[in-house]
């Protein structure tokens, strides 16, 4: 890592020629034709902000809560698998961090690493934890326990990943997950030969919304349900119990095809923006985009490539640079905006691309 690296494009061209073309096309790919990948970009570049004037704004902070957690920024990490591959250190690095950042990292159940690892990476830091639910409910309980008792503030249960998407960069690379890659957070062993099968045998392809019932009488800490792309699905959730929804469609890595999440964030928000706390990710590159994403709606967003990408450039300082640019962009794009907090940001600060009418 330079400092050649101004934006979170540069970081990624750095990761780029450092890491393996598989982990790269593993961290970088879609699914399919990479038509929702693209989606995911494309749909910031539909939004206008619409800055005010002489709004008095004399002090600006970027600071929000999130299910009453302060953090530094409306900006968390998402979680993404198997760190290492971009890092030695992988997530422990990534923890620390988030930590310094004064965010929140959500952690994926396919690191290296238990729960209490993490959180002594990080002691005191708040850490969220997404659960794949193993077919293996007795683990998956275990695991839970072991999340709450670690001192994590939330569990993230992904549910758009039944079955894993045809990610076809993996497929032309050859991807396969290294056989010194430790799974703790997983029952048995996943082959790496054979990482695709091993990922559908994980997943409890069985369960319905009445399971989050039992997570929820499981689990002492709020809930949090991610790849909700529907108001049916958004209030299907809040009626099960969860306390926040992640609009998410896993980075455009499983159904190719479906809408960007900021293309469907406002019906979400519509649907259930006054009984829980709505988040987004998905092709968050810049400050200005978690600025139109809070001005439709949602709480915060979260961020998994922009982070990939400072890891594979610089290990844990390239994590630290990549928060605390972003961090900067909210900063400077809400002082411009005239807001003086991510909670002034509001639907009259956008407007959707094209002429006035």
């Amino acid at each position: 890592m330079t400092g050649d690296q101004i934006n979170v494009a540069d970081f990624e061209e750095a990761a780029r020629s450092r890491l393996d073309p598989g982990a790269y096309g593993y961290f970088a790919g879609g699914a399919g034709d990479e038509h929702t990948l693209r989606e995911n970009l494309a749909a910031f570049a539909r939004w206008d902000l619409r800055p005010r004037m002489l709004s008095g704004v004399e002090e600006v902070s970027t600071a929000a809560t999130v299910l009453g957690v302060d953090v530094s920024m409306p900006l968390l990490v998402a979680p993404t698998a198997f760190q290492r591959l971009a890092d030695p250190e992988g997530e422990l690095a990534t923890a620390r961090a988030a930590a310094a950042a004064g965010t929140v990292m959500c952690v994926s159940t396919l690191t290296s690493s238990t729960p209490a690892e993490l959180a002594a990476a990080a002691p005191g830091a708040p850490q969220w934890f997404q659960l794949y639910w193993s077919r293996d409910r007795g683990f998956t309980k275990e695991l839970v326990e072991s999340v709450a008792e670690a001192g994590f503030r939330a569990l993230v249960l992904t549910v758009d990943l039944p079955v894993p998407g045809r990610r076809e960069r993996d497929v032309r690379t050859g991807f396969v997950l290294p056989d010194d890659v430790p799974l703790p957070n997983v029952p048995g062993k996943i082959h790496p030969g054979n990482f695709q099968a091993a990922i559908r045998d994980l997943v409890d392809t069985s369960l319905t919304w009445r399971d989050l019932e039992w997570l929820r009488a499981a689990c002492p800490l709020p809930l949090v349900v991610k790849g909700v792309l529907t108001a049916e699905d958004a209030l299907l959730a809040a009626e099960h119990g969860a306390d926040a929804v992640v609009v998410s469609n896993h980075g455009g890595r499983q159904l190719d095809g479906v809408p960007a999440t900021l293309d469907v964030l406002p019906e979400v928000v519509d649907a259930v923006g006054e009984q829980v706390e709505v988040l987004l990710d998905g092709g968050v590159r810049r400050g200005i985009d978690v600025l139109k994403a809070l001005a439709l709606g949602a709480r915060a967003t979260l961020a998994g490539r922009a982070v990939l990408w400072g890891l594979a450039a610089g290990g844990e300082a390239g994590v630290t640079s990549v928060l605390e640019l972003l961090r900067a962009e909210i900063e400077l794009g809400l002082e411009l905006l005239g807001c003086a907090t991510p909670r002034d940001v509001t639907g009259a600060h956008v407007r959707r691309t094209g002429p006035s009418v």
